[in-house]
């Protein structure tokens, strides 16, 4: 996940780099009101910072949703969103002394409420808290080819979550290419067992968006 992170930060330091010299063919937009849309993949997996012992392995998902931005002149800005968006993890177990593979496809409504510092028209930093409302969670064991949906409104389940989010957007006219890291501050279930562990979602995020 380190990994993924600097080549995520990088990528963003290069497309910034770009549109630099793009600058003269780009509008001054800062101070005015946009919206747009957005679709991309999350890169999530699981932590836990009380030291359960749990390994996982990340996995992909999907993120699309709508965005605003508002202006406070042309220096600083708030951007709220609402994300559908795919989080999750794989991992390995066994029954009995039969192998399986399993993932964990945990489905939010993610609301994150972003303050933004733009030094350039081409290039804004966002960070602020958010919000997730989680609307399902699926289960897939691949030794079988079955999928179980949980009891959502379970003690064991969290529908509410809060978590934090920085990243950055590189504007280019309409197109929003954006790069977010988030992570969870609360944990997803009530107590955390050796069948169900205790664990908090952290997740890359890339979208491309179109504002209008």
């Amino acid at each position: 996940m380190k990994k993924v992170t600097k080549n995520l930060a990088l990528a963003m330091v290069i497309l910034a780099t770009g549109l630099a010299s793009a600058q003269d063919t780009t509008s001054d937009d800062r101070d005015q009101m946009r919206f747009g849309f957005k679709a991309g993949a999350n890169f999530s997996n699981v932590y836990d910072e009380e030291g359960q012992d749990f390994v996982a392995d990340g996995k992909v998902g999907i993120a699309a949703g709508v965005f605003a931005q508002i202006p406070f002149g042309k220096l600083f800005g708030f951007q709220p969103e609402a994300i559908y968006s795919q989080k999750g993890f794989k991992a390995k177990g066994s029954v009995l002394g039969f192998n399986y593979d399993y993932t964990r496809t945990s489905t939010y409504l993610d609301i994150p409420l972003l303050f933004q510092v733009k030094p350039s028209s081409y290039f804004t930093i966002v960070a602020g808290p958010q919000f997730s409302y989680l609307l399902e969670t699926k289960n897939e064991f691949n030794n079988t080819s079955s999928t179980v949906e949980e009891d959502i409104n379970g003690d064991n389940y969290k529908k509410n979550i809060f978590g934090f989010v920085i990243g950055a957007d590189a504007n280019f006219n309409n197109l929003v290419l954006s790069g977010r890291l988030g992570w969870d501050i609360s944990k997803s279930d009530a107590d955390g067992n050796s069948e169900k562990p205790r664990y908090k979602n952290q997740v890359i995020q890339v979208t491309l968006g179109y504002r209008f």
